[in-house]
């Protein structure tokens, strides 16, 4: 007699997904686990004392523990990865804003999406097929849980892009500040922007990341009209933008850079301002809603109901004049 005979379909549904998410688990810790194979070079630098390179390649040695995972990913992703040159370029000032700057990151989001899809896919697909069989209710079911998979990598994405670009607005003004003080003191745009990051990495990590990249990249040669450009896009924000723009303007033109920020310093503060009364202007039409819904009916009932009682009372005692004795 056949084993699966005695097996129903809600008993054996539950193995199998357990089995699918073991597979699936064994297989990223496989992939996190690997490493390639470096005996030679290890052997080499036992019997000679380590240098300043080598040194800093044992220091990369945790940076690279996901290596092998990214790589299988870049994979997965190769078949998904834009072909035209701007929805390459899009996507790379996406990550770019949500903080991923590698030159792989596009292939490894793209793998993340495929990997979180056949997650996704896989469990639901043998959870629903196995307990209410091939169905047109089942094939929505499965369709609706792989789409949350497939764009999961998206929202997250999304999320974590805007909260990047909202602390960049929220400590901007600060930076700007501590840097129209250090120019208009004499130091010069770099040494500026290298005494804000010095300043303020503690509690604004994002731009001050920014800004040490950016001095970083004017250290190597780049010119600086390309490093502020490339600070403006890298960070979506419009008031970097706007910052980088008028920097830029300043130093083609050969005018006061300390007058230029001291200018955007002024127009930020100001803009500032007016988003802070404009909030304060729809407070009062926000809280429309929730005094209808919540307040103004318990107050209705607070004053109404009383008089409403009295007014059923006194009805019925004139309806009826025997009943109130």
């Amino acid at each position: 007699m056949d084993l699966f005979a005695f097996v129903t379909a809600s008993q054996a549904s539950p193995v199998l997904v357990f089995i699918a998410i073991m597979v699936g688990t064994f297989w990223l810790l496989s992939l996190i686990s690997q490493r390639n194979s470096q005996a030679e070079e290890r052997l080499e630098r036992i019997g000679r004392p380590k240098s300043l390179a080598e040194l800093e390649i044992n220091d990369h040695e945790s940076q690279n523990r996901f290596k092998g995972l990214k790589d299988q990913l870049s994979k997965f992703g190769a078949a998904m990865e834009p072909q035209s040159d701007l929805e390459k370029n899009s996507l790379k000032v996406t990550l770019a804003n949500a903080g991923f700057r590698h030159e792989s990151a596009p292939a490894i989001y793209q793998g993340l999406r495929v990997a979180c899809l056949l997650l996704f896919f896989v469990p639901s697909a043998l959870f629903f097929f196995m307990t209410m069989g091939f169905g047109m209710k089942a094939l929505q079911y499965v369709i609706a849980i792989t789409g949350i998979g497939f764009y999961l990598p998206q929202l997250i994405l999304f999320f974590l892009k805007s909260t990047r670009q909202k602390e960049i607005f929220v400590t901007l003004p600060d930076a700007l500040d501590l840097l129209v003080v250090c120019v208009e003191s004499g130091l010069g745009l770099d040494a500026a922007m290298r005494k804000v990051t010095d300043e303020m990495k503690g509690h604004a990590k994002v731009i001050t990341e920014e800004f040490a990249l950016a001095n970083l990249q004017l250290q190597m040669g780049r010119p600086r009209r390309e490093v502020l450009h490339d600070l403006g896009v890298r960070t979506g924000v419009d008031d970097v933008r706007a910052l980088a723009a008028i920097l830029i303007q300043a130093d083609r033109f050969g005018s006061s850079i300390a007058q230029a920020l001291r200018v955007q310093s002024d127009s930020m503060r100001t803009k500032r301002r007016q988003i802070a009364e404009e909030k304060a202007a729809k407070t009062a039409v926000k809280l429309i809603f929730p005094l209808v819904l919540f307040i103004f009916p318990a107050v209705f009932v607070v004053l109404v109901g009383p008089a409403a009682i009295q007014i059923y009372r006194n009805l019925i005692l004139k309806a009826n004049p025997g009943a109130g004795g």
